[in-house]
């Protein structure tokens, strides 16, 4: 465990866990969930959200046996060599999620704000915040992530405008498609989700980590009702036509929010959404970077240098990856690099890690 100097309460998980599952996701989930489980969509929203509290639990239940991050996790159990092998694999997966974070957004901002926005400028800016963020330490990435969800939640407010135009027969019949297509819709849904995965290696920075886990529980608890509340609204108020047609529907909704000082409210939101994207690419990064200097033992005044490199291959890769099809492409493989990760790999590694844990008990008491 870290020294105490450099921990945080175990009730910041709540804002660690929600600030890095509430992403970019957010503007464009429906469409994707939709497609195969129509206005029963909503099912596979919290179908999703049970997955993942299933899967935190199961996380909590190596963290907590091993006291130890991931990275400590695989040297103890597999060796230097194969350890560092398997550490690498999610250090990279890491990475992806900052590089699909960040390029998703600046889409966003092309597509609906500044067409002939210079992209290299515009991640340079937003990676100087993230660099001096990360440099910080764990404690000021935390505050980031407490800031990312305090501030602009009064966005989620504006959500309540489209209910007047809503109907809500839209929903019936309810569970009128067949299993096949909720489960793969569900599958689709548990990929916005993603970025959990972090507490994976910031858990020895947590005091008294094992009350923490209703914490993350609960911060996994509010991004699922987010999620619910925007796909009900979503699907009462388009037609299910209207919604394959639209890449972004959360913004589309935003075209209708008329205040008497904005005119165009989609403006402010995606502008403000910058510190809910912040944290993300923060504690990717963050956990990138410190999965490096631990397989690698390196020196703590060398560990800016990684985080400088690690901010250049995201600036080069956001700059080198252009046309929506190769966004949705990288969207897809992170996607499914996470998916295999988090909903396979961890629980194997949980019950390989208990039963060694059971074989070399078995063998002391024969001793």
């Amino acid at each position: 465990m870290e020294e105490k100097e450099f921990q945080i309460s175990p009730f910041l998980v709540f804002y660690l866990v929600h600030s890095v599952q509430l992403g970019v996701g957010v503007f464009g989930f429906q469409r994707t969930i939709m497609k195969s489980a129509g206005n029963d969509a909503w099912i596979a929203v919290i179908g999703g959200g049970i997955a993942v509290s299933i899967i935190i639990w199961v996380m909590y239940l190596l963290l907590n046996k091993h006291q130890k991050d991931l990275i400590q996790i695989h040297r103890d159990l597999f060796g230097k060599w194969i350890g560092g092998l398997l550490s690498l694999i999610w250090i990279i997966y890491w990475l992806m999620i900052g590089i699909v974070v960040l390029r998703s957004y600046i889409e966003i901002v092309q597509v609906w704000l500044f067409p002939m926005i210079n992209i290299i400028m515009f991640s340079i800016i937003l990676l100087v915040l993230v660099y001096y963020c990360v440099t910080g330490g764990f404690r000021i990435v935390t505050g980031i992530s407490f800031l990312g969800v305090v501030i602009p939640f009064y966005i989620f407010l504006t959500f309540l405008f489209p209910i007047e135009y809503t109907h809500f027969r839209n929903l019936l019949p309810i569970w009128n498609h067949s299993m096949k297509d909720l489960t793969i819709s569900t599958k689709d849904m548990m990929l916005s989700y993603l970025g959990f995965s972090t507490l994976l290696i910031y858990y020895p920075y947590i005091k008294h980590p094992k009350k923490s886990q209703k914490w993350a529980q609960l911060g996994n608890l509010l991004t699922g009702v987010i999620y619910l509340f925007i796909i009900i609204i979503t699907i009462c108020y388009f037609s299910e036509n209207q919604v394959s047609r639209h890449t972004w529907a959360t913004l589309s909704m935003w075209k209708i929010v008329e205040l008497p000082f904005v005119e165009r409210f989609e403006y402010i939101g995606i502008t403000s959404w910058v510190l809910i994207i912040l944290p993300n690419i923060c504690l990717s990064v963050w956990a990138a970077t410190k999965g490096i200097q631990k397989i690698f033992n390196i020196n703590l005044k060398k560990v800016v240098v990684i985080t400088v490199v690690i901010l250049l291959i995201l600036l080069c890769s956001t700059v080198a990856i252009e046309g929506r099809e190769n966004i949705e492409m990288l969207n897809k493989y992170m996607s499914l690099l996470g998916l295999y990760l988090v909903f396979v790999y961890i629980p194997l590694l949980t019950l390989l890690s208990l039963l060694l844990s059971k074989i070399r008990r078995g063998n002391v008491e024969k001793a």
